[in-house]
């Protein structure tokens, strides 16, 4: 072998050690930059990757139904969409998709529904492993209320809850789509709108959403309890069965936690309030009768509430006293701990007691015997104010951006926002400039507008100067 030769095998050596130290050294930047980052912050990039990932498969040509490739905004949106369980659309998903398609939405809808920490922290368990101490930080802040001791509880009984309702939702849809459909289409429907309806994504693979369903009683009450059951929070749920336990063995105490029963009665409040007010508000179509009206309305306000997205009614056609109804119901979401978006009904319940203990000169908020703590109020108080704040700069965007109403563009944002997926109609027509705006809302609504704020400032760090107090004067 000749000196040259071996000089440059050498030669290629070093610049193959040089690759790989260069590698090493990435890798060590990347594991300090991920060391460095708070739970949030991981959170929130763990679904902006998920997100990716399912934009780019959509993306694909298998994942069209004409085979070809798909434009990556409007790939990014409904990845956005399924994963933050909105709903939003900007293409029809039974018709623009392929079965492979529409089966990346299917996966990318429960992925987002249970939260992607529990999915991993039932893997780990399933496999006798425990969740390390970052992790469990992680799945912590991705369900506020869970410590570290039941986290194992939790994530099983989640997958547990989530089966079961889904599981019965698909049977029952699926049986009364049998009357129209082939066996095989009727049990993909079914599971589709079930898993879908449980998530509280309001992705449907009919054109019409849920309109050609309205006037079934089985598919309106159907559809309602599995939204509610995904809505109103897995904190509720398994307090629900602790509660039934205790009945069956005579056990004491069977009482409520103050969070069960604020969401209960927040919830109940919220969908009676807001179906009476559209039932009153919307004038009847043509042969449609009374207890049509009334599903409708009861839908309507539900879907809104549990922010699902799923509609039996037209809502660009609705008079505005019913989108104002339907942005509020919106706006304030389902429960914590649950499948939906928005602020939140125990955020809103506090916030109202809050509201009511100083008209009366109190100085605790009490409910049900039980003192709300100040960390809350404030942590309240300042969920609202974010989302306020985000809903309005995004929706002065969409107006200089859009060519719809300005009630049209204030409805699509709270949609975005609450993660819920009414819409007036525009979301098709909306710009690129829009569709990125409505993306980054659904993306906030998902995991908090306070959290986003925390993933943007990074680690909190305590003051160390105590300061004196100032005289401001408000109200």
């Amino acid at each position: 072998m000749s000196y040259g030769r071996i000089a440059a095998d050498n030669c290629r050596l070093q610049k193959m050690s040089c690759r790989f130290a260069k590698g090493d050294l990435r890798m060590t930047i990347i594991r300090k930059s991920l060391g460095k980052a708070t739970p949030v912050q991981l959170l929130v990039m763990g679904f902006v990757l998920v997100i990716l990932t399912g934009a780019i498969l959509l993306a694909l040509p298998i994942s069209s139904s004409k085979g070809d490739w798909g434009p990556f905004i409007d790939a990014l949106f409904t990845a956005t969409s399924a994963i933050s369980t909105t709903g939003l659309t900007v293409v029809d998903t039974g018709s623009y998709y392929s079965l492979f398609g529409q089966i990346v939405v299917l996966v990318l809808i429960q992925i987002g529904g249970l939260g992607y920490m529990v999915l991993i922290a039932f893997a780990a368990y399933a496999m006798g492993r425990r969740l390390s101490a970052p992790a469990a930080k992680v799945f912590q802040e991705s369900l506020s209320g869970v410590s570290f001791d039941t986290a194992k509880r939790f994530a099983l009984l989640t997958i547990l809850f989530t089966f079961l309702f889904e599981f019965a939702g698909a049977v029952i849809l699926s049986l009364y789509w049998m009357r129209q459909f082939s066996i095989w289409r009727s049990i993909y429907l079914g599971a589709f709108h079930s898993i879908s309806g449980f998530c509280t994504a309001g992705f449907g693979l009919f054109s019409d959403n849920m309109c050609s369903c309205r006037p079934s009683v089985v598919v309106n009450l159907t559809v309602c309890l599995i939204c509610i059951a995904g809505g109103i929070g897995f904190f509720v749920l398994i307090e629900a069965i602790d509660l039934l336990r205790k009945i069956a063995r005579h056990r004491y105490p069977r009482r409520l936690s103050t969070h069960t029963r604020l969401a209960l009665t927040a919830s109940v409040v919220l969908m009676a309030g807001g179906a009476a007010i559209i039932f009153f508000a919307e004038r009847p179509g043509s042969g449609q009768g009374l207890g049509e009206r009334l599903l409708v309305s009861v839908f309507q306000s539900v879907s809104a509430s549990t922010t699902t997205g799923y509609n039996t009614a037209d809502i660009g056609a609705m008079s505005s006293t019913s989108l104002l109804t339907m942005i509020f119901l919106m706006f304030v979401g389902a429960s914590p701990g649950g499948t939906g978006g928005g602020i939140k009904t125990t955020t809103f319940a506090a916030l109202l007691l809050l509201l009511l203990s100083q008209w009366r000169g109190r100085q605790e908020v009490v409910m049900c015997g039980r003192q709300i703590p100040d960390s809350v109020l404030r942590r309240a108080s300042a969920v609202a104010l974010s989302a306020v704040l985000l809903v309005v700069c995004v929706t002065l965007v969409l107006t200089v951006s859009e060519k719809a109403s300005f009630l049209q563009d204030l409805f699509e944002v709270v949609s975005g926002f609450g993660n819920v997926g009414l819409s007036t109609g525009i979301t098709p027509s909306l710009t690129a400039a829009g569709k990125l705006m409505i993306i980054l809302t659904m993306l906030a609504g998902r995991v908090g507008p306070l959290a986003m704020g925390f993933a943007l400032v990074g680690r909190p760090e305590p003051s160390r100067v105590s300061y004196p107090r100032g005289e401001v004067y408000v109200g």
